[in-house]
């Protein structure tokens, strides 16, 4: 008895942790950023933009939609409890069930910036 809810614990797990990664082949070419003919304004709309389908790409199946949560905990309003370098901390090293590495490099400081400004 006791193995079997060991396994079945090992095994829901494992799913929950796999459904947090991957996800990379998928692209959303249908959403546009509107124009804007202030260009330090559009760097910034592109730069959310990109690291909203990092997001899309990589977060959502754990973080859920519009930020709300569901497997992993929320984070519409996560910058106002992490700066970035603590966002990019949790990014590089996991946390909790958050395996690390899901996101790396310059996927992940975009991620950390874009998450540090959801007050």
């Amino acid at each position: 008895m006791m193995k079997k809810k060991l396994l079945a614990l090992l095994l829901g797990s494992s799913l929950a942790l796999g459904a947090c990664g991957g996800g990379e082949d998928a692209t959303d070419d249908t959403k546009k950023e509107p124009a804007n003919n202030n260009e330090t304004n559009t760097t910034e709309t592109a730069d959310a933009g990109d690291a909203q389908k990092i997001y899309d790409n990589k977060c959502l199946s754990c973080h859920g939609e519009n930020l709300k949560g569901q497997v992993g905990p929320a984070l519409d309003k996560i910058g106002s409890t992490l700066s970035k370098d603590e966002i990019l901390n949790v990014l590089e090293n996991g946390k909790g069930a958050m395996p690390a590495n899901v996101v790396e490099g310059d996927e992940a400081d975009q991620i950390a910036e874009w998450l540090a400004n959801k007050k």
